[in-house]
C-alpha cells in the first residue's frame, strides 16, 4: 500500500504538478488531491496549487478540506474571484446557501455581472 504514495510523492515538483494535472484532467480527483495536498504544502506561496487542490477536493466530494483550502486561499489572496465562488458552491453543497450569498456575490461583482 505504500508504492503508491511514494511513487506519488516522487520527482520534482514540476513532475508532480504535472502528475497531479494528468489525474484531475482524468477525473481522479482523490488520487490528484493526494499528490497537490503535499506539493501545495512545499509552495505556500503559489496559489494555482493550492487552487487546483481545492477544487480536486470540491470534485471528490472532500467538502471540508475544499472549504478549508479556500479559507486559506483567500485570507492570503482576497481578491482571488475564482476562490469566492468555489467557497460559495462548496458551501452551497454543504447546505449553508445564507453562509454562501456572500461569496456568490463578491464573486458575481468581481467578475462584472451585477443584478439589473
Amino acid at each position: 500500500m505504500n508504492a503508491p504514495a511514494t511513487y506519488f510523492e516522487h520527482g520534482t515538483a514540476a513532475e508532480r504538478w504535472a502528475r497531479a494535472r494528468l489525474f484531475f484532467d482524468a477525473k481522479e480527483y482523490a488520487t490528484a488531491a493526494r499528490i497537490l495536498d503535499g506539493l501545495a504544502g512545499e509552495v505556500p506561496e503559489q496559489l494555482a496549487p493550492r487552487l487546483l487542490l481545492a477544487r480536486a477536493y470540491y470534485h471528490s466530494a472532500q467538502l471540508s478540506r475544499a472549504e478549508q483550502e479556500l479559507r486559506a486561499i483567500l485570507e492570503r489572496w482576497p481578491v482571488e474571484d475564482y476562490a469566492q465562488l468555489m467557497l460559495g458552491r462548496t458551501l452551497e453543497r454543504l447546505g449553508r446557501a445564507a453562509e454562501a450569498r456572500p461569496y456568490l456575490r463578491v464573486a458575481a461583482a468581481m467578475a462584472g455581472d451585477f443584478p439589473e
